[in-house]
């Protein structure tokens, strides 16, 4: 019964991937490294990278932390999910499951001028978790982005999260 959830994640997954057409690029990254760092909170670096299986949009991804609250320091989560590109006003959504009962849903869109914003809402290990965020392209230092994002997680104190990513 545990594994239910995730075995029909995965299966619709794969039937909307057969589905979808071959929209239009959103002219997002999904190939990305990224460091971020927590400003309060449990205050501490995190190590992420995600990325596309090939041509499809299957993304796998991984992510660690460094330092921070001795609870939390080694949190190793890795994830598969899915981007649907181009679904509502050139928003892209995001559905993934990970590791230690996580699943979350995430909408990305480019706002042009080097500017990217995003929402999100996810639930790991029975914790609900609702996010905001926007990020800017270094034009002069190409495939470069920073990035701050606010998040809130039902019984937790809200946390501000700078990010560096690498575009790849």
């Amino acid at each position: 019964m545990k594994h239910i959830l995730p075995i029909l994640t995965i299966t619709t997954l794969a039937a909307a991937a057969s589905a979808q057409s071959a929209g239009a690029s959103s002219g997002l990254s999904y190939n990305r490294v990224e460091l971020s760092y927590q400003t309060n909170g449990t205050k501490g670096y995190a190590l992420g990278a995600s990325a596309l299986v090939g041509s499809s949009n299957f993304l796998v991804g991984a992510s660690t932390t460094l330092g921070g609250g001795t609870s939390n320091n080694g949190t190793d989560s890795v994830s598969l999910g899915y981007v649907f590109k181009n679904v509502a006003l050139g928003a892209d959504a995001i559905v993934s499951v990970g590791s230690n009962e996580a699943y979350a849903l995430d909408i990305r869109k480019d706002l042009g001028s080097n500017l990217e914003g995003s929402i999100g809402y996810a639930r790991n290990s029975g914790v609900n978790s609702y996010s905001v965020g926007v990020a800017y392209n270094l034009p002069q230092l190409q495939h470069y982005q920073i990035g701050v994002e606010y998040s809130k997680a039902s019984g937790v104190t809200s946390q501000t999260t700078v990010v560096l990513r690498y575009n790849f």
